[in-house]
């Protein structure tokens, strides 16, 4: 599937763009070629619906108006909600976009954010590991809907674990702290014991990307498991080496879901999708 066209509409005029960039501003309000506009999704004959001072970025019919993310391009992500009187565009990750560039729906990837540690827990400490995965995640389409603080006790953390995966059917969930050697890090046992398969390539990455900024990386226990339908990875806890970690297996992590998940059929993913056979 191709975007069609992009047109801008001021008055009653239709201005095509061949390319454009669209932007998140300072406000948090999607833009287009550096100025706040509305972004919307229509089909061909659409464009009398275009609201004034608006844009539309025009898909083949059977895009369908269906709540996925799409990706015009390998950076540029477009949440799609719905609206009136046309779907709208929110701009997760700006870029570049072509008319006639390749165009890929994404499903959501549901996420939870568990925070391990016996001083954020007892609000000692202030948690900057979760945030920062919430906000790390956004880019890659993924919806960030459970976030907890625990300490690090195994029954609790395999509890919440087990709760997300098993209830709330949670397609990602990222843990962090609790990874090192002393007597309370406690969460790679966690992981363990509520996990039905290991992945340690997730774990080797990790180590192999951080031994190139110290070598105390080698001491980390960050690792990663699947049970059900839910992939679960322990990351560090320092707000630092979380955000380092989780950049470095962002990358494979659409792919590794949507196989999980059953979904690599129907949404390829724009990280991999010229490359499904490099995992088997």
């Amino acid at each position: 599937m191709r975007l069609l066209a992009i047109l801008e509409r001021s008055s009653h005029n239709f201005l095509p763009h061949t390319l454009s960039y669209v932007s998140v501003n300072r406000a948090g309000a999607s833009a287009f070629n550096g100025i706040e506009k509305p972004l919307f999704l229509i089909s061909p004959g659409e464009k009398e619906k275009l609201p004034e001072k608006s844009v539309g970025f025009v898909l083949p019919e059977e895009a369908g108006k269906m709540s996925y993310f799409l990706s015009p391009g390998e950076d540029v992500l477009f949440r799609i909600s719905e609206g009136t009187p046309l779907p709208r565009l929110n701009v997760e990750q700006g870029g570049f976009v072509s008319v006639s560039h390749e165009v890929q729906l994404l499903r959501p990837i549901t996420v939870g954010i568990l925070t391990v540690s016996d001083k954020g827990s007892r609000g000692e400490r202030e948690d900057l590991s979760g945030p920062t995965l919430a906000r790390s995640v956004n880019p890659l389409g993924m919806l960030v809907k459970e976030t907890a603080i625990v300490p690090d006790e195994i029954g609790i953390i395999s509890e919440t674990l087990t709760k997300w995966s098993d209830v709330d059917r949670l397609n990602l969930i990222l843990t962090t702290g609790g990874t090192g050697l002393s007597r309370r890090d406690v969460t790679p046992e966690a992981l363990l014991s509520v996990g039905e398969k290991q992945v340690p390539g997730i774990g080797e990455t990790m180590r192999s990307v951080s031994m190139k900024i110290t070598s105390k990386a080698m001491l980390s226990r960050g690792c990663a498991v699947i049970r059900g339908g839910t992939l679960i990875i322990a990351l560090p806890g320092s707000e630092k080496a979380a955000e380092e970690c989780f950049a470095a297996i962002a990358p494979a992590l659409r792919h590794g879901v949507e196989i999980l998940c059953g979904w690599a059929g129907e949404c390829a993913s724009r990280s991999h999708r010229h490359h499904h056979g490099a995992v088997r």
